[in-house]
């Protein structure tokens, strides 16, 4: 037994909001005409790259998002997956868009792929196989291929103050 014994998720995932609608902040995209609550709404995401300082809730809008169109999350981590992943989730996808299911492939830290790794979702987004969310806390004009960003919207987080 350690020293300190926790059983408590912690405290920010304890606050973690659970609906679009107890999102704190970020009112130009999730106020009542936010772009983002109307997509939610009429059930039609667009691929998107949510761009922001870290801790504003990029990956808790994500998968808000996709709970609100009822649509299944695959999350990818630039950092810890390349190609393999990428072909596994893709695979995934396949299988639940034969299903009936709606999904979301969320990449985060999205800047962090190469361009070949990002070319690898192309062909998907561009067949609707899944919506495409990436989250970035860098300007996706400069980290982000040109090929991905013209085949979805920035959104731009800001930082939440007190």
């Amino acid at each position: 037994m350690g020293l300190i014994q926790t059983t408590a998720p912690p405290l920010a995932e304890r606050l973690r909001p659970q609906r679009l609608d107890q999102v704190v902040g970020q009112q130009h995209l999730l106020g009542p005409q936010g772009p983002l609550t109307r997509a939610a709404q009429l059930q039609r995401l667009p691929s998107m790259i949510l761009w922001g300082p870290p801790g504003v809730g990029k990956t808790t809008l994500a998968r808000l998002l996709a709970q609100a169109v009822n649509a299944r999350m695959l999350s990818l981590s630039a950092v810890l997956s390349g190609v393999k992943e990428i072909r596994e989730a893709v695979a995934q996808a396949e299988l639940w868009q034969g299903q009936g299911e709606r999904v979301v492939v969320f990449v985060d830290e999205v800047h962090r792929f190469n361009k070949s790794q990002q070319d690898a979702f192309l062909p998907h987004v561009e067949s609707g196989l899944f919506v495409f969310v990436g989250a970035t806390t860098e300007n996706p004009g400069f980290e982000v291929n040109s090929a991905l960003l013209s085949r979805a919207q920035v959104f731009r987080l800001e930082s939440l103050s007190a």
